[in-house]
């Protein structure tokens, strides 16, 4: 899947048992009111969603977007982003031309300059920067709250043996990344292997985002953070409800996780 939103198509219609996805999916999904439930979190840096611009843009900072074109993954983590960053530059989304583009249309459209700016996460972060004449205008970074979610399939939970099933694959997640800590460049050839994507954007990607996520509690906290996205997107009527997110998180998988709140693990601690 190229994002979030399509990945929870599937879960929620029971094609997929879990999956991995942003911190505006979810939102997404629960606002359509399709069947997921959040089962799992990490939390990270947000250093690796963006907001591009080409190379010899004119765009200097965000407060110049206005009246820009700009493309975008509806319901992505970009999404929120770029909501978030608009706001805190004094902008709403009535003041640039929005483009729902998934990830390799955006690339297009962006390398020929059918649009301004393109938001965006890692890899796309990291394939664009070295792939194309772009720079970044603006990050996540004291904007969004760095969370990931695993979602599943609230038929998957009923089921006792996939529910132990996901448990334990949570399980190995956390020690994954564990692993990754500490094995940055051997997971990044692994990673480039499995995706196609080339060795020095998987590596860009690992020391930028996937090298500083830690595996979390479902929190009040991380609820709360997800509530005031929610309420946002409500209040935009870019979903057509408000709704608790709480009612789409499952907590017994948990364990004895830090909190959601957890700083992001710094890649320059990690080993060769």
């Amino acid at each position: 899947f190229t994002s979030g939103p399509p990945l929870l198509e599937a879960v929620s219609a029971g094609a997929v048992d879990i999956g991995g996805v942003g911190n505006t999916p979810p939102v997404f999904a629960a606002g359509a009111d399709s069947n997921i439930t959040v089962v799992g979190a990490t939390h990270g840096s947000p250093a690796g969603e963006v907001i591009v611009v080409p190379e010899d843009s004119p765009l200097r900072k965000p407060a110049q977007l206005k009246g820009k074109s700009i493309a975008v993954a509806q319901g992505s983590s970009a999404h929120f982003q770029l909501v978030a960053s608009l706001k805190k530059a004094g902008l709403g989304i009535g003041d640039v031309e929005l483009n729902y583009l998934q990830p390799a249309d955006a690339l297009a459209a962006f390398s020929r300059g059918k649009v301004d700016a393109w938001a965006i996460w890692d890899p796309y972060t990291s394939q664009v920067l070295r792939t194309a004449d772009a720079r970044v205008l603006t990050t996540g970074e004291g904007v969004v709250n760095g969370l990931g979610f695993q979602v599943a399939s609230p038929a998957s939970l009923k089921n006792a043996k996939k529910s132990k099933a996901i448990g334990d694959l949570l399980v190995r997640l956390e020690r994954a990344q564990k692993w990754v800590f500490e094995h940055p460049k051997e997971w990044a050839k692994v990673w480039a292997k499995e995706t196609g994507l080339p060795y020095d954007v998987a590596l860009d990607a690992v020391k930028r985002s996937y090298g500083t996520r830690v595996p979390v509690a479902i929190d009040d906290a991380a609820i709360a953070s997800e509530q005031e996205i929610a309420d946002t997107f409500a209040e935009l009527k870019l979903i057509p409800r408000r709704f608790d997110f709480e009612d789409y998180v499952d907590t017994r998988f948990n364990r004895d996780l830090p909190p959601s709140s957890t700083a992001p693990r710094s890649y320059g601690k990690a080993s060769s």
